[in-house]
């Protein structure tokens, strides 16, 4: 199995959006959701939307992160999906429910 990346542009919902790009983002399927560092979604007018949420990372660790809801796009494919806000060290994954979101509007 190999690991691919892909690019994806985040806004806040609601009017005026501040795009942000994100660029190399690591598609895991075996992260549950999306996670993307704190500072650029909240450049991007993202807001918590759930306060320190339980997290099991892949080694075991349990961590706490604030969630927020976003606009996600990846080339002709768009959702609005949580998204964990991810803290310096933590990777940036687009998450199994935001890919499922995609194939399901790639299906229609």
């Amino acid at each position: 199995m190999g690991v691919f990346t892909v690019d994806v542009r985040v806004t806040k919902p609601g009017r005026r959006p501040r795009w942000k790009a994100f660029r190399r983002v690591i598609v895991d399927t075996g992260a549950e959701m999306t996670w993307l560092p704190e500072v650029d979604l909240r450049s991007a007018g993202v807001e918590t939307f759930k306060r320190d949420q339980l997290f099991v990372m892949a080694n075991g660790q349990y961590v706490t992160r604030h969630v927020g809801m976003a606009v996600i796009e990846c080339g002709e494919f768009k959702t609005v999906d949580e998204v964990v806000f991810a803290q310096p060290g933590d990777l940036s994954l687009l998450g199994a429910r935001t890919l499922a979101c995609f194939i399901h509007e790639r299906a229609r």
